[in-house]
């Protein structure tokens, strides 16, 4: 009997597996497919404020040359090499939406998004958490690499920017 739940609880697990669409990043494989094909990711997520110490020198900039933002689309860092700078995504469950225009050095080699936050409190309040995104465009890999490149000198930088030349 107990041979017979072994391998049920196998089929099964090996059934939902092959039942995956492949949307999901996996072995830190970047996005595929067309931009505007609507994707829904899991991915850990954490939260920063532009008042936290890691954070001051920069203020409310972003990484585009622009201003950190707390609007209709929110900021939020990534790996670009992972999620293009551009990508736009909503937090499923909810009405947050999200533009990937900003990184950090923790993010590169991961699939977690930084999500901006304007107070310490909010920041605090998210912490760290799962959760299931949908991708509602897919950002520039090509523009993700014009802006990089010139920032070569930092090492994180540079993983990202050899990340994306080996896709492109």
């Amino acid at each position: 009997m107990r041979t017979f739940h072994a391998v049920s609880l196998g089929v099964s697990i090996f059934v939902v597996s092959c039942s995956q669409d492949g949307s999901q990043l996996k072995n830190g494989t970047a996005l595929r497919g067309k931009a505007s094909l609507r994707k829904i990711v899991q991915v850990k997520t954490t939260a920063y404020c532009h008042t936290e110490r890691a954070h001051r020198r920069y203020g409310k900039s972003n990484a585009v040359d622009g201003r950190l933002t707390a609007a209709e689309f929110n900021s939020a860092a990534a790996d670009w090499s992972r999620f293009p700078v551009g990508t736009k995504f909503r937090i499923v469950g909810s009405n947050r939406r999200y533009v990937i225009d900003d990184y950090g050095s923790a993010l590169v080699g991961t699939n977690t998004i930084d999500l901006y936050m304007p107070t310490r409190r909010e920041m605090g309040n998210w912490g760290s958490r799962r959760v299931t995104i949908e991708l509602l465009e897919v950002g520039s890999y090509q523009q993700s690499l014009k802006i990089l490149k010139p920032r070569c000198r930092i090492a994180y930088v540079r993983r990202m920017v050899r990340d994306l030349e080996s896709q492109i």
